[in-house]
């Protein structure tokens, strides 16, 4: 068998790589080598962008790239439109700029926390195409496969002449954005604080970034993760107890990932005091995969935590993290190296639990943080908050709940054994504004709806969820056989509100007597012993006196 050689035309395989040095070629007036002025940023921009193309604008949930956002949003439209936004978060307001001006149209994002309002009416203007609510692993797999950017604006602490990037503690995305931009021979720009002559660390080699601009004012971090102790209540504090003597220590959780918010800064904040009287210490929580919390600091510090892997890094954490290389993963020049993507990857398959609030919860245990004036975005909490079906590891907790889920005892023996990830969701029965944290349908279902979006945005589907947690007490929903008994269970921890008035009583009781709801009473808790003098810090001043003044609290959390 021959093979024909030779064609009627020729095919080049380059065109990628040609369109890449015009667009450096055409940039070249306003650079010198790789240096860019700020005052020339914007027509920068213009030369080395399309009209139509994929911009990943860095827009994590923590840093941003705000000059370079700024910049993009001044640029012409009759030069530079109708792109294609592919970026994690949608946080400033810039962001939204781009669809209102037309220099964007289609979006593909992660999270949006204060910009969620202001997307849900720009989706419902028009303003905005959407692709998709992504999770943080599903967007960065597609940057591989059918979202790679042509041009990625990337930001990042410092740079040399060379290009190389050090990003300090808030690597976060820029990797992944960067690696999936330079090998396709995409554009890459930085935004960074300072040119230096060598960096402290290589984060990102020079080789990958083409373009480096030395911003007018340091970049904005998000101190997304700071929790002040004195907002903590003690019906959050009561959630925390269960949630430790109710799920923690029978399951004897060690690997787990805390979501954002005050109820899981309570279960912090009394791991050195009511988990401790348990006799818990060693027991539970001892590897996570979290940014660095600043309410974790008294559990380090009392030797609770072993070690933590980090998403990204949090304000005021810097030093603290440095003087605790045991526990935080630090590189040679003693800062934290954080990365979204790995610590994504360890939270969905290394982790036993993953815990955390939502603002709506239905019937079936589906959990949403959108509503019908707010697209919010899902972030990570899908990715951590899902049992992953292709773990094949062991431990006693993931096994245990596969028991659970498959009916325990009664299980049935010719079956292949398995495990099961904890997915808890803590919440209190009403949230802000009195509105009922539990709904008959779900805001998402209507939203999805109105803006005729093929998915309703769940946040985590209610056949992943293990348990919830109110003030009420604790459904497990691995031992639920029937969906009226997850309904009955869900309503029987629903507390007064609608859905949880409409609980079949008896069946309830029942489900009680099986320890499918379990009240405080029924873990030997009681409510009043519920009290902040529980929480190891009752302030922002007491975690800093904690950490031996190595943390140093954002100016808006400094009340002394």
């Amino acid at each position: 068998m021959s093979i024909r050689s030779g064609s009627p035309a020729e095919r080049t395989w380059d065109l990628q790589r040609q369109s890449h040095d015009e667009r450096v070629s055409a940039a070249s007036s306003y650079s010198r080598g790789k240096m860019v002025s700020p005052k020339d940023t914007t027509k920068l921009l213009e030369a080395v962008i399309r009209p139509g193309d994929r911009v990943c604008l860095e827009g994590d949930n923590q840093k941003q790239a705000d000059f370079l956002a700024a910049s993009l949003a001044a640029v012409d439209p009759k030069l530079v439109s109708n792109l294609h936004i592919v970026q994690s978060g949608v946080v400033l307001a810039e962001h939204l700029d781009l669809f209102e001006t037309g220099i964007a149209k289609r979006l593909d994002f992660s999270y949006s926390g204060p910009q969620g309002g202001a997307i849900a009416r720009a989706l419902k203007a028009g303003k905005i195409e959407l692709g998709a609510v992504h999770t943080y692993l599903e967007l960065f797999s597609r940057y591989f496969v059918d979202l790679t950017p042509h041009v990625a604006l990337t930001v990042a602490r410092c740079a040399d002449r060379d290009g190389n990037l050090y990003m300090g503690p808030n690597t976060e995305d820029s990797p992944v954005v960067i690696e999936a931009t330079a090998f396709k021979q995409g554009i890459v720009v930085a935004q960074v604080n300072e040119l230096v002559d060598k960096v402290p660390r290589v984060d990102v080699p020079g080789d990958r970034v083409d373009f480096v601009v030395v911003a007018p004012e340091h970049f904005y971090i998000e101190p997304l993760f700071t929790r002040d102790p004195a907002q903590i209540t003690e019906t959050q504090i009561l959630g925390a107890m269960l949630a430790i003597k109710g799920i923690y220590a029978p399951y004897g959780v060690k690997r787990l990932n805390h979501g954002i918010g005050f109820n899981t800064a309570a279960i912090e904040l009394i791991l050195p005091t009511f988990a401790e009287r348990l006799g818990l210490k060693g027991k539970i929580a001892t590897h996570f995969a979290l940014n660095p919390h600043p309410t974790l600091i008294p559990a380090i510090e009392s030797g609770w935590v072993e070690q933590i892997h980090s998403f990204g890094s949090e304000v005021g954490m810097d030093g603290y993290m440095r003087a605790r290389p045991d526990v935080f993963f630090t590189g040679r020049d003693g800062s934290m190296g954080s990365n979204r993507m790995y610590c994504q990857s360890a939270g969905l398959y290394a982790t036993d639990l993953f815990i955390g609030s939502t603002l709506q919860i239905d019937l079936a245990g589906n959990s949403s943080t959108f509503t019908r004036d707010r697209v919010a975005g899902f972030g990570g909490a899908p990715n951590m908050g899902s049992d992953p079906r292709g773990r094949r590891h062991a431990s006693d907790p993931w096994l245990q709940a596969g028991r659970e889920a498959a009916g325990g005892s009664g299980a049935d023996p010719r079956a292949l054994p398995r495990g099961r990830k904890l997915v808890v969701q803590i919440v209190e029965t009403f949230g802000d504004k009195m509105s009922p944290t539990f709904v008959e349908s779900l805001d998402g279902i209507e939203l999805a709806r109105s803006l005729d979006l093929a998915l309703p945005p769940v946040m985590i589907y209610g056949d992943d969820v293990s348990h919830i947690v109110t003030e009420e007490g604790i459904a497990n929903l691995l031992f639920c056989r029937t969906p009226y008994e997850r309904e009955q269970a869900i309503r029987g921890i629903a507390g007064y509100t609608d859905v949880g008035r409409a609980r079949d009583t008896r069946a309830v009781e029942e489900l009680r007597a099986r320890k499918v709801i379990q009240r405080p009473e029924d873990l030997g808790i009681d409510p009043l012993d519920a009290s902040r003098n529980l929480l190891a810090a009752r302030s922002i001043k007491e975690l800093m006196h904690w950490s031996g003044n190595l943390y140093d609290p954002p100016a808006k959390f400094r009340n002394w």
